[in-house]
């Protein structure tokens, strides 16, 4: 298949260069030499790109980081329009999903998986729309993509100007802002089907109106219906229970287990539907721009996004086809706005800026938790299934059944604030220095539901949840940054940067079963687990104690409002009340930065650099908060135009040690619990290249090398010599290696490319063009431990390629596009339900995608 994709690229870009001279030969007949196109006519420039990675304006080829900047024209006409399309055109990046705006990204290979838990670490990687960071723990927002300048993804650690979610790297999505210039705007509608699925289609446009002469408007609006894929087909379940003999007992076979029949047996006839996993997306931006004077200008913006997801994203690779068995509704409805107000202006000829934003997000789910049943029945059937081993049992004591849904509700908020300062770029010594403070915060609301489940053995005051998390969890940055640069020579610059930051995270709520009340929370069954250490049992009493050790007490109030009372946090006995448990530290990063410029259009540096990760709690008292990760990296790294700037190759290699990375993972009684592991160390290559031999064609391509491994044994329990000998003191088990040393980190491939080609034409009245791009990245694993990689399977290779041919004339354009044409099943994710479960879905690529495109200026 890789071969015929290959083939098919190669022969395309052979037929655009034979295009390309009978065009020649018509604008300029043979005949007439004298009239023919001059060498200098036919000559092509790669344009100039110019970035605000350094927080000021500067061209591509002039910043000594590794950047890929995807610009308007380029992702127009490739049709970007959500995380996914710009992720595949960023050869260092690469990520976990779930379904859209359920995403942990990654950049380098720095992931060691299980991230995006709520009680889990924060993201290494930071995102960044216009000035604002709006990276959230339950993933990254999947902004819908339009009239956007520009996308800048930054590798290596940027934790001198962009703080502590930059540890690997940073993505900036930068908008259009108002201009004074003109009153004008753009429509684009387009209608497209899905192999296998069904029919979604996108409408979207913006308009540019000046209001006075020193004041502009831009509003951008959006809808997008993307057709689903995957069927829910007709399934069943069966559940076991104990066999009885004539007298009520429970029968036993020889070896002592409990002797099972078949018990409920239950199906998904009410959900079963055809392109079950279809989204639809609504929003818009509205951005004023206001010029006070010649230096001074107030641009306040407001964006806001409404995603309904519907179904399940993965497919169950137990399961023919594209499909699922699932027997609860599922969905996603995810709702996010920004409010960002910047200043620019100028103090003599310093450029300052303050930047400000105001970003909240509140996402409801409800998923299906079957497979938890089924899995657990297996396990406990030895028992009895779970009929035998738990208490899933109505008011009157009658078994039900066991199934679970999960209903959930985050709500995250961030406040940032920013000012800067900026000398003038011309002068020999430049600086840019400014103070950050940051505070964002998640409430969370996680309930596990089985519909009928008595009140004795719910959650108390939660008739029908068999456990419920209700936490509020606050996480706050402050620092002061600068980066210093001097010209030692016109063409060798020497810089130097830091970030001194200080981390303050709290966290403190109610996470587990309830308590059966009977008898002073005597009476059994304790909750529908039979659990006797987990829930309400640990929360605190007016004493302090926990109601395990003082069951005649009373319980203090819930401290986070939804919950039935409080077992995560710290009693504080002088005023009697519960403080949340708390993570803080201080510390600096820094970088240092040489950059030689040997001759006209090449630029050559080093860098030495530093990001950190702030380090959190876990929500087991028993288990102790985790520290901050840090990543240290060293990179050389080259950029270059050449040919008579009709080339642009840039590239960067580097090494990267990241000391006691942050892995989190479902410990006893599957609890997300994240702890310190070993050293890793990654080395890596990047290449991006644009060639434009002919201005009617453009070939660009980039790629990446990662070569990411642990340096020290991954343990199963904490183990600071890495031995994976000891005795965990915690469960008392005798610890194991977990992930040997020199084990791959997952999720980030070996090799990942991207490759496009544009051959534009005069005809009749317009211009038409055609174009291709290809898409490849290598097998990966998808869990760093050896054992469960095994049960969820390696991400296999894959290549896509996308073709589109368009014609524009005037302020008009249309375009004929297919995507995955040779409807490839590239695995995005794996993943699986709970520790134990056994089926495992795969989050692939879209279908094969077969589209119309038109769109309209005025």
């Amino acid at each position: 298949m890789l071969a015929a994709h290959r083939t098919m690229f190669t022969a395309l870009l052979a037929s655009s260069a034979l295009i390309a001279p009978p065009v020649f030969a018509k604008d300029a007949p043979a005949q007439a030499p004298a009239a023919a196109a001059p060498a200098e006519q036919d000559q092509a420039t790669v344009p100039d790109i110019v970035v605000t990675a350094q927080k000021r304006s500067e061209s591509l080829q002039s910043v000594p980081i590794s950047i890929v900047a995807l610009t308007s024209v380029k992702l127009d006409q490739l049709n970007v329009t959500d995380f996914n399309s710009y992720a595949a055109l960023l050869p260092s990046v690469t990520f976990q999903t779930s379904q859209p705006g359920t995403t942990n990204v990654y950049i380098r290979g720095i992931a060691s998986g299980g991230d995006g838990n709520h009680s889990g670490p924060l993201p290494s990687v930071g995102v960044y729309l216009d000035e604002q960071p709006v990276t959230t723990i339950g993933g990254t927002i999947d902004v819908h993509i339009y009239d956007v300048a520009r996308i800048e993804s930054l590798a290596g650690p940027q934790g001198t100007l962009y703080g502590a979610s930059s540890e690997a790297g940073t993505i900036r999505i930068i908008t259009n802002k108002p201009d004074m210039s003109g009153f004008y705007g753009k429509v684009d509608g387009e209608v497209n089907a899905v192999a296998h699925g069904g029919i979604g289609g996108k409408l979207e446009g913006f308009v540019n109106v000046p209001l006075a002469s020193n004041i502009a408007f831009r509003g951008v609006g959006w809808y997008q219906r993307n057709a689903g894929y995957i069927d829910n087909i007709p399934g069943s379940r069966t559940y076991v229970k104990p066999k009885l003999d004539g007298a009520g007992n429970i029968i036993h076979d020889a070896n002592g287990n409990v002797v099972t029949v078949p018990g409920i047996t239950v199906n998904n006839a009410a959900f079963v539907k055809n392109n079950y996993n279809d989204v639809e997306i609504a929003g818009g931006r509205a951005a004023l721009q206001i010029d006070l004077d010649d230096g001074w200008t107030v641009t306040p913006t407001v964006l806001a996004q409404d995603q309904h997801n519907h179904g399940f994203f993965g497919a169950d690779l137990s399961l023919p086809g594209l499909s699922v068995q699932h027997f609860y509704p599922e969905y996603q409805h995810d709702r996010f706005i920004q409010a960002a107000l910047t200043i620019q202006g100028k103090l003599g000829n310093w450029d300052l800026t303050y930047a400000g934003a105001y970003f909240d997000r509140k996402l409801h789910t409800s998923s299906d938790y079957t497979d938890y049943a089924e899995s657990y029945d297996s396990l406990y059937s030895s028992a009895g299934g779970l009929a035998g081993y738990f208490y899933y049992q109505d008011n009157a004591g009658k078994t039900i059944d066991p199934r679970q849904l999960i209903i959930g509700y985050d709500h995250f908020t961030k406040h940032s604030e920013e000012f800067r300062v900026a000398s003038p770029t011309s002068d020999r010594f430049r600086v840019v220095a400014g103070l950050f403070y940051q505070r964002q915060t998640h409430l969370i609301h996680q309930d596990y539901q089985v519909p009928g489940l008595g009140a004795q053995v719910s959650v108390n005051g939660y008739p029908g949840t068999l456990w419920l998390t209700q936490q509020d969890r606050v996480d706050r940055d402050y620092a002061m940054f600068g980066e210093a640069s001097f010209d030692i020579t016109p063409r060798l610059t020497l810089t130097a940067g830091g970030r001194a930051f200080i981390y303050d995270n709290t966290l403190i709520g109610f996470f587990g079963f309830g308590r059966n009340p009977g008898s002073g929370y005597t009476d059994s069954p304790f909750n529908g687990a039979g659990s006797s250490k987990t829930g309400v049992i640990q929360c605190f009493t007016t004493t302090g104690a926990p109601l395990g050790l003082n069951k005649s007490g009373t319980l203090l109030p819930a401290s986070v409002p939804g919950g039935p009372c409080t077992n995560l946090g710290v009693f504080n006995t002088a005023t009697g009340k519960i403080d949340p448990k708390v993570a803080s530290g201080q510390g600096f990063t820094h970088k240092l930065n040489l950059t030689w410029k040997p001759t006209e259009g090449v630029l050559l540096y080093g860098t030495w650099s530093r990001g950190f990760r702030p380090g959190g709690i876990n929500r087991r008292g028993t288990v102790a908060p985790y520290a901050p990760d840090y990543l240290t990296n060293y990179e050389i790294g080259f950029k270059t135009t050449l040919f008579n700037k009709s080339v642009r190759l840039n590239g960067a290699f580097y090494l990267q040690d990241w000391a006691h990375f942050q892995f989190a993972y479902l410990g006893q009684n599957s609890f997300t619990e994240v702890h310190n592991g070993p050293n890793a160390r990654v080395k890596g290559v990047e290449i991006d290249a644009t060639w434009t031999p002919i201005r009617q064609l453009s070939i660009s391509a980039s790629g990446a090398y990662t070569d990411a491994k642990t340096r020290q044994n991954l343990c199963t329990y904490d183990d600071p010599a890495y031995a994976c000998t000891n005795i965990d003191p915690g469960t008392g088990n005798l610890n194991s290696v977990s992930a040997a040393k020199g084990t791959r980190l997952p999720v980030t491939p070996r090799f990942k490319m991207s490759a496009n080609a544009r051959y534009t034409m005069p005809l009749g009245a317009g211009n038409g063009h055609i174009q291709a791009l290809v898409n490849h990245q290598s097998s990966a694993s998808t869990d760093i431990r050896t054992i469960n990689n095994a049960i969820t399977g390696q991400l296999g290779a894959f290549t896509t390629a996308d073709f589109r041919v368009g014609y524009d004339w005037g302020n008009y354009s249309a375009e004929l596009f297919v995507q995955n044409a040779f409807d490839e099943r590239g695995q995005l994710s794996r993943l699986v339900e709970c520790s134990i479960c056994t089926r495992t879905y795969a989050v692939i690529t879209t279908p094969r995608t077969i589209g119309f495109k038109v769109g309209a200026k005025f």
